[in-house]
């Protein structure tokens, strides 16, 4: 091969040499990201010597540098009273990054043919960081090194700007063309494998619909082959892919670390894939934008099956990376990041991706939605799952980013779209107001826990008063968590105006719970009866109406939550509910009077007969409280079967 070279240099066709020297700047770009990747390591250990240093020599092995080397520059880092950094072969290892950047350098400049080059220019400036003289440099100058960010000119930024110009020489210069990828110095089974990682990227290609991007080079390069991809022609972010005989090698690099560790999260299902942990870690000592985040993924495929399936999974993925910041922060606009990260994941789960929402307007979509069908239901500054609760929320988004990628990829106009998300917003706020009345039916199960405990403590009574004082004290605890849900209806009502009649109602249960727990203090303090005063088994019976009572409420709440759903069964279940409610209530009128009857005629002591008249008095007040809570909900089911006029209801 060297006298192949020496041979074309002799014949001065030196074009022909430019995809082998294209190739070779190409591994030198991949040094080069692995010694600046030690630098920020080194430094990170050297602000933090107690943590275990990062082990990069595999990475080191496969960019052929001695993996030692490495081991020794990141573990003996450390930091001098100057602000200095200070670490053992510190000055050859910069050494060797500045041969890698002028590698890439004068690669270009002469495939250009540009004798004036702003390439040279800017390596002549940048050179100077690199000197390390007594293995020592100035903290201060390493962002200057590995920053990534736009601004201030880096060594990294030259390198990343260098390595997009390879990649569009790589694709000029190709040999071959291989299912869309260019390529250069393929042989054996390379072409199979090309192949398996451009059906992947065929697979989800079409979802980056109108943005540049995702253009695959593939080369030979000794006994590697090396595929590239541009993602979205931007510089935060960069692929490469080493397939040797026994393994591949991923290394993705990227300026912004959540959506480093999202890329990650999109091979769940590779279990086989070992991959490091660098995306998760924050190099210390440096800002947000002087650090880039480098993660490896490793496989040792049993056959060459296994190795396309992870090139093909690898392919893939990579249209989800695409504006993916631009559509977290939009998606934030509306609910918290963690849950606006997993939408994006379901979505690219999902293969719908989130291009298609950011095409059709991304968060102006979302807001125009509700100003449309929520303006006076959801203030303005208020969140989305503020308003809509969380889980509702994030359901209407995951339906958004679907409707506008099934919608783009079938041609449908803005204005379906708008029309598609409208609905869905509408049928998304009718769903909260019935989440309000799921709460009721929550407030219902705790009234109906304290009348339960009064039933059996009355009927199992002991000298100790062990039971009643129990139940007491559960029905204060109850108590207290019926008022933090009051509170939380109360919230979300004031905070969004859905369903105004659920204030009183839940107000109404809240009163009852109260009138419950105040019955419950009375028994606890009720004194025993004597012989043949029978008081106590009337009281029971009425605790024991008054959990009928709270039942039939939760049955009716449950039925009017229902309702919006257009089922004819849940109106006859509410208004059957309502029935009971109204019974229930004269029921328990008449237990009172008996037992204030009874208490009278047993010529019971004083106390005595105040405490049951209370506790009486109390548990028949529950009852009217949810019968009135009962004519509410009329008021909500009649609302809703008149808002849909006269709409068959399905059977």
């Amino acid at each position: 091969m060297i006298a192949k070279t020496r041979i074309v240099e002799h014949l001065g066709e030196t074009a022909l040499l430019w995809p082998s020297r294209i190739r070779a700047a190409l591994a030198a770009n991949d040094r080069a990201k692995l010694r600046m990747s030690a630098l920020q390591a080194a430094l990170g250990h050297a602000l933090a010597p107690a943590a275990a240093p990062l082990d990069l020599g595999r990475e080191a092995h496969d960019v052929a540098v001695a993996a030692e080397a490495v081991r020794v520059l990141v573990r003996d880092a450390a930091a001098d009273e100057a602000d200095g950094l200070r670490a053992p072969g510190l000055a050859l290892w910069l050494d060797g990054l500045a041969d890698d950047v002028a590698a890439m350098v004068e690669t270009v400049a002469d495939v250009e043919a540009d004798p004036d080059t702003p390439w040279r220019h800017r390596w002549r400036d940048l050179r100077p960081i690199l000197a390390a003289p007594q293995d020592r440099i100035a903290r201060a100058a390493i962002p200057a090194i590995t920053a990534a960010s736009k601004g201030a000119d880096s060594v990294h930024r030259l390198v990343m700007d260098l390595h997009k110009a390879l990649n569009r020489l790589a694709v000029a210069h190709a040999d071959e063309i291989v299912d869309g990828a260019h390529c250069s110095g393929l042989d054996g089974d390379d072409r199979r494998a090309v192949a398996a990682f451009m059906r992947g990227l065929a697979e989800t290609r079409e979802l980056k619909f109108d943005h540049p991007g995702l253009d695959t080079t593939a080369a030979r390069a000794g006994d590697r082959l090396l595929l590239q991809n541009d993602i979205g022609t931007t510089d935060a972010h960069v692929l490469c892919v080493v397939v040797t005989a026994d393994e591949v090698t991923l290394t993705y690099t990227d300026v912004h670390k959540p959506r480093a560790a999202f890329f990650v999260s999109l091979f769940e299902g590779l279990s086989k894939v070992d991959w490091s942990k660098t995306a998760a870690e924050k190099v210390e000592g440096l800002a947000e934008g002087e650090a880039f985040h480098l993660v490896t993924a490793r496989l040792a495929p049993a056959d060459a099956d296994e190795r396309d399936a992870f090139l093909q999974a690898i392919g893939a993925a990579l249209v989800f990376l695409i504006d993916w910041n631009k559509a977290r922060k939009q998606l934030q606009r509306f609910v918290a990041k963690p849950d606006a990260i997993a939408i994006l994941r379901r979505a690219a789960r999902d293969r719908k991706g989130h291009r298609a929402f950011l095409e059709f307007g991304g968060g102006g979509l979302v807001d125009g939605a509700i100003q449309r069908t929520a303006g006076g239901h959801i203030p303005y500054g208020v969140r989305l799952d503020q308003a809509l609760g969380r889980a509702e929320a994030i359901g209407f988004l995951d339906r958004v980013l679907a409707v506008c990628a099934d919608a783009r990829l079938a041609g449908r106009a803005d204005r379906l779209v708008r029309d598609a998300v409208d609905a869905e917003l509408v049928g998304r706020l009718e769903r909260s107001g019935s989440s309000l009345l799921q709460r009721i039916v929550l407030q219902a199960g705790l009234a109906r826990s304290i009348a339960a405990g009064l039933d059996e403590a009355l009927r199992d009574r002991a000298p100790d008063r062990a039971a009643e004082k129990a139940a007491a004290a559960t029905a204060k605890r109850i108590e207290e968590k019926a008022d933090r849900l009051a509170l939380e209806i109360r919230a979300i009502v004031e905070r969004w105006g859905l369903r105004d009649d659920v204030r009183p109602l839940a107000d109404a249960m809240e009163q009852a719970i109260d009138e419950l727990e105040e019955a419950a203090f009375f028994v606890s303090v009720l004194p025993p009866a004597r012989p043949g005063d029978e008081v106590d088994g009337h009281l029971a019976r009425l605790c024991a109406t008054a959990v009928r009572s709270a039942e039939a409420a939760a049955r009716m709440a449950d039925a009017a939550a229902s309702i919006p759903d257009g089922h004819r069964v849940d109106v006859d279940d509410a208004l059957a509910a309502l029935a009971d409610l109204f019974a229930l209530e004269h029921d328990a009128d008449d237990e009172e009077r008996a037992i204030i009857a009874a208490v009278l005629a047993a010529g019971a002591s004083p106390e005595r007969i105040f405490a049951v008249v209370e506790c009486a008095r109390r548990v028949e007040r529950a009852t009217d409280l949810f019968a009135r809570a009962g004519h509410l909900m009329r008021g909500h089911v009649l609302g809703d079967l008149s808002q849909r006029g006269r709409e068959a209801v399905r059977p």
